[in-house]
């Protein structure tokens, strides 16, 4: 499960096409498509990078959060390996400087990146091919063995602690940004992505009854459905959006269980989240209500579905805020019925 929880946060586990606004809700198909706000297309898949481009100081020794300490002397060849720590990189404006990507690092200006990962398993020998001056890793990176040869190759490998909510993406800026040298940048960072998420947190209403939203993970290739408890991540997005976790208020305590029709009873949920390709792979919302009990709940009834893209969904860094308007616009705005 562990494992699974990587995925999502980097591809839960790279707003992508941004939002998913009018997601999930549309006619016979119930695919998901992509608005922030009403009446607006698509936005492209970009991260916006500050203004100017920072110069590092190094060398640096900095505390990785597997208790090593690690000393980067040089940043010119850097490879993340998740979507949401290339996602810092870039939006630092040292974009150039990477030189692959994890197959979760989805938007735009990353795309043309050799991908040095399998699945979400990574290559070491494709990394080292690389040469890289710094690997940036979180903590369920692997296989460990892949880990070890790269560190073993003398390659700074800087594990950054886990997104678990709105309160990680100061600190894991800040991680990434002090590691390469430019801490002045990641204050920055930090300060623009706390004043826009707080931006959207005064677009919240706050007179309604909270909606009730279970976060489901779906595959429906591998038949893979889920239900994501206290642990998934998803709690702290949808209490900013003015929501209830309905896993978690039902008693799930771990990061996903499986879907049944009495833990969606239990749940209760007004309204589901979901990714983008796990909707796509059910076949929409006409494919989600025929999995067992979802067309029972309230949210069934109503075809209340919030979707947005894999790759930013969990990340909490510098897009989250388009996140949560996403999912604010869906839950409150009508983009999410159908």
């Amino acid at each position: 499960m562990r494992r699974l929880r990587s995925q999502l946060a980097g591809a839960l586990v790279s707003l992508l096409v941004l939002a998913a606004g009018a997601t999930g809700c549309g006619g016979s198909s119930g695919t998901a498509g992509g608005a922030g706000t009403p009446g607006t297309t698509a936005a492209a898949d970009r991260v916006e990078p500050l203004p100017g481009t920072p110069q590092p100081r190094l060398p640096v020794t900095v505390r990785s959060a597997d208790g090593h300490e690690v000393t980067v002397r040089r940043a010119g060849r850097i490879v993340p390996l998740s979507g949401s720590l290339s996602e810092i990189v870039f939006t630092l404006g040292l974009g150039r400087r990477v030189v692959a990507r994890d197959i979760t690092a989805t938007f735009q200006q990353a795309a043309k990146l050799p991908v040095v990962t399998r699945n979400h398993d990574v290559s070491a020998e494709s990394v080292l091919s690389l040469k890289p001056d710094l690997v940036l890793a979180e903590k369920t990176t692997g296989p460990a063995e892949a880990m070890d040869q790269i560190r073993a190759a003398g390659i700074p490998v800087l594990v950054v602690a886990p997104a678990k909510g709105l309160a990680d993406v100061g600190p894991r800026i800040r991680a990434v940004a002090g590691a390469l040298g430019v801490p002045a940048a990641g204050t920055e960072l930090t300060r623009r992505s706390e004043q826009r998420i707080a931006a959207v947190l005064e677009t919240v209403p706050r007179h309604r009854d909270k909606p009730r939203v279970a976060f489901l993970y779906l595959r429906g290739s591998a038949s893979v459905y889920l239900i994501g408890g206290a642990d998934s991540g998803a709690t702290s997005l949808l209490e900013a959006a003015g929501a209830v976790d309905a896993g978690a208020a039902s008693g799930l305590t771990k990061d996903f269980t499986a879907l049944t029709s009495e833990a969606l009873a239990q749940a209760a949920p007004d309204a589901v989240l979901v990714m983008s390709k796990g909707l796509r792979s059910v076949g929409g919302v006409d494919g989600l209500l025929k999995i067992p009990g979802v067309a029972q709940t309230p949210a069934g009834l109503d075809r209340r579905v919030v979707s947005v893209e894999d790759g930013v969904l969990l990340n909490y860094g510098p897009r989250t805020d388009r996140v949560l308007a996403s999912v604010v616009h869906q839950l409150y705005d009508g983009g999410a019925t159908a």
